[in-house]
């Protein structure tokens, strides 16, 4: 018996009739099925029966694949709760775009099959892992997506001073610095005109927020880099934010990136490839 666990969010409006028929289709499966307590909470209190599910808090041992049910939000949430495990991460789409997301609740039939017979294609996706003083002792220092230090409450702009691999590399003056996994290229990164990359790839982009020169240009480096960034402004604190999660830290301090000693294994669908997903979620070579 396969074992899952769900994992959604609060905003699934216009989407109550698949989840039922999600739902009602789990037994047929045979599945042994937890559900994280806040969206069974959520889904009870919209009146969407689970079934014969079990309703846990912290991540439970033995489960072989987590489905995600929301937008790519939700999938980093879902990465966060899975921790370090490694386990399978299915994505269904009920947000935007979905970019880490293969399915949808229309194809609830084809999912919950791909899953059974264990015929989703599975990818490993880098993580960047964060050290700095300022963090607070219970945030979770790692970053599917991105890494980005902002300039705090003061519209001054920040000074990040950048070391790779203990060597100096820039001084970046700008509203901020984003440090993005292949993963997360498709997202901030593409916003400030950052390189798409094939998110199974092992390197890290650096790309500067709104630069002060034209010659600071978003840089690709190996993997297993070690950089090292200190953000110097005029005001006393930046902002430092892992996946959108932040905390404050002293003008003037260091932060240490680095390659998480383990991934997250992303299920995609069997025929699945990224020449297709480009296509499919970026619209390329549509035209108007």
């Amino acid at each position: 018996m396969d074992t899952l666990a769900i994992f959604g969010n609060h905003y699934q409006q216009g989407h109550f009739a698949g989840l039922r028929n999600f739902f009602d289709n789990l037994p047929s499966k045979g599945f042994k099925v937890y559900i994280e307590k806040d969206f069974a909470l959520y889904l009870n209190s919209v009146g969407i029966e689970t079934g014969e599910v079990t309703v846990v808090e912290e991540f439970p041992r033995g489960v072989d694949c987590v489905v995600s049910i929301g937008g790519d939000g939700t999938f980093l949430q879902a990465a966060q709760w899975v921790g370090r495990r490694e386990t399978p991460i299915l994505g269904v789409n009920t947000g935007h775009l979905g970019f880490l997301a293969s399915y949808s609740l229309d194809d609830t039939d084809e999912l919950l099959s791909v899953v059974a017979d264990k015929r989703g294609r599975l990818e490993r996706r880098a993580v960047i892992e964060v050290a700095c003083d300022a963090m607070p002792d219970d945030f979770w220092p790692y970053a599917l997506n991105e890494v980005a230090v902002l300039k705090g409450d003061s519209a001054s702009m920040v000074t990040v001073n950048a070391e790779i691999d203990g060597y100096f590399l820039a001084d970046y003056m700008s509203d901020g610095l984003v440090v993005s996994t292949p993963t997360g290229s498709t997202a901030y990164n593409l916003s400030l005109g950052g390189p798409i990359l094939q998110p199974t790839l092992s390197c890290l982009v650096l790309s500067p927020i709104a630069a002060h020169s034209l010659t600071m240009r978003p840089l690709v480096v190996s993997g297993d880099s070690r950089i090292v960034l200190t953000p110097k402004s005029r005001a006393r604190e930046c902002r430092v934010s892992l996946d959108g999660r932040s905390f404050l830290m002293h003008s003037g301090d260091s932060l240490v990136l680095k390659e998480a000693p383990f991934k997250v294994c992303v299920v995609r669908r069997p025929d699945g490839n990224f020449s297709r997903l480009l296509r499919n979620k970026l619209g390329w070579a549509t035209r108007p």
